[in-house]
């Protein structure tokens, strides 16, 4: 009798065994692994809460009102006894209104045993006096030391006998949503208190150039402004700022500005009495599918330079319609993303800077600037001969600029562009936003003088096989790119 029979039972066996063998190996590395990731909630916080309080101050500020926001003297009749004794009581003794103090609340967290104290700008903005009421009783007059409002963060100064109890920042960055997270602050003056939750959601962008706020529903309330949001170590992770509510109260959409852009700010604050942000000196806007595909690029990323005013950027090169694809070596997802990296950057530091340019990439070098320092950008139109010719193009109506059309859309007498009249509002022109009154000033990343001009740069990109057209448009001077479609 052959072994073949034997000898392939017995490798089958050894297969099993291997297979069950890895099988049970891969179970407990599995169990092992969702044992780790899947932390359940803390039985208690309050090991937690007891250790970070007497880092965490209450703020009272206090503003004298002017007298013409005081109350006014009730009437009485002339003669009335009354008279003299409200007279007495709402003027001073030179007949004049008499002025009051105005107290507002907030929190704010110790950062350093020498009495450095971090609270958002909105809570001491226009105050006359700071007081910080501590967590074991006691109060102490503040001093400003320096704030930053693009970020409403702002950094105090007290004086104590003794060392303070301080907390340290956390790296927001490796924060996750679903992350416990814990407030401590003083919401609607009622003292100190602890709330908790989790973290919602990241990067979140309210209003500023700079803002990376975290979401959290832990409660935040009024009052709590200028607190601290701690991590499950003890770190704090974000600066309580903001909340969205139509009642006035906490829903569970607070929101807290990231640690990783406080800590920058609060350094140079200590440091300089104010920021020192790094400046490139671009107007950007950002990449959608139509530009990416107007302009040649493979994705969509970056950030499209619309404007290149008098500047850093100016001088080393770089032109309306660049794509800037990284900075610094840090690949740039989006414009925001660029405003954020060029502001942590160090002024006059020289950094490379990738950009997309006619179907390639290249590499400027840049001297930043100072953001704080930076002029107010202007625009240096082309300057020509105005052709009034009318074109119909595109759904739109263009008319080559008049010292008329240049009144009217408070333009520099030797403004350059086209003036958009009409806007078929069935057409892709009106669908991407150009109105009109709007200024058309490049066709093709190429200035344009008149209306001929624009018509015939639509037909030579049609000859030449593109399916989009890109277009620099302004209005009020804020340039932006448009990308239109040419239709079939």
């Amino acid at each position: 009798m052959k072994p073949i029979t034997p000898i392939r039972v017995l490798r089958s066996d050894r297969a099993l065994s291997y297979a069950i063998g890895a099988f049970l190996t891969l179970a407990f590395i599995f169990s092992q692994a969702a044992t780790s990731v899947a932390r359940g909630a803390p039985d208690s916080f309050a090991d937690l809460a007891e250790q970070l309080s007497p880092s965490v101050v209450n703020i009272t500020t206090t503003t004298v009102v002017a007298g013409r926001n005081s109350p006014s003297m009730p009437q009485v009749p002339e003669g009335s006894p009354f008279e003299d004794f409200f007279r007495d009581f709402f003027d001073d003794g030179d007949g004049n209104k008499r002025q009051r103090r105005a107290s507002a609340l907030g929190s704010g967290f110790i950062i350093s045993a020498d009495g450095y104290v971090v609270t958002n700008n909105h809570v001491i903005d226009g105050a006359d006096e700071i007081i910080i009421e501590l967590y074991e009783g006691g109060e102490l007059e503040a001093k400003l030391v320096g704030r930053d409002a693009k970020t409403d963060i702002a950094l105090l100064k007290v004086e104590a006998d003794e060392p303070l109890p301080f907390v340290s920042f956390g790296d927001s960055d490796i924060s996750r949503v679903g992350d416990w997270v814990m407030a401590i602050g003083n919401p609607l003056g009622q003292g100190f208190s602890v709330s908790a939750g989790i973290i919602s959601a990241r990067n979140r962008s309210l209003r500023g150039s700079y803002d990376d706020f975290i979401q959290t529903d832990a409660a935040i309330n009024k009052g709590n402004s200028g607190g601290p949001l701690f991590n499950m170590d003890g770190n704090v992770i974000g600066v309580n700022t903001a909340i969205i509510s139509p009642t006035g109260g906490s829903i569970g959409l607070g929101f807290s500005m990231s640690s990783n852009v406080v800590s920058k700010v609060v350094d140079q604050l200590k440091e300089f009495g104010e920021t020192r942000r790094g400046w490139l000196g671009v107007r950007i806007q950002e990449v959608d599918q139509d530009l990416a595909d107007a302009i040649g690029l493979e994705k969509v990323a970056g950030a499209l330079i619309s404007d290149v005013p008098e500047g850093p950027a100016a001088d080393a090169g770089m032109l309306s319609g660049d794509v800037i694809l990284n900075f610094d070596g840090k690949e740039v997802e989006d414009s925001r993303g660029l405003v954020r990296a060029v502001g942590d950057a160090e002024v006059g530091k020289t950094v490379r800077v990738v950009i997309f340019r006619d179907g390639k990439t290249q590499t400027l070098k840049v001297v930043l600037g100072r953001r704080e320092d930076a002029e107010r950008p202007r625009i240096v139109p082309t300057a020509a001969k105005p052709d009034v010719t009318e074109q119909e193009a595109l759904g739109m109506t263009l008319t080559s600029l008049t010292d008329e059309i240049r009144q009217q859309l408070s333009l520099d007498g030797d403004a350059g562009g086209v003036a958009v009249i009409n806007v078929d509002e069935t057409s892709d022109a009106f669908e991407k936003g150009i109105r009109p009154g709007d200024l058309i000033s490049e066709v093709g990343q190429k200035p344009v003088s008149s209306a001929k001009d624009v018509a015939q740069a639509f037909k030579d990109a049609r000859e030449a096989g593109r399916k989009s057209v890109l277009l620099l448009v302004r209005r009020g001077g804020d340039p932006r790119f448009v990308a239109l479609s040419l239709g079939s």
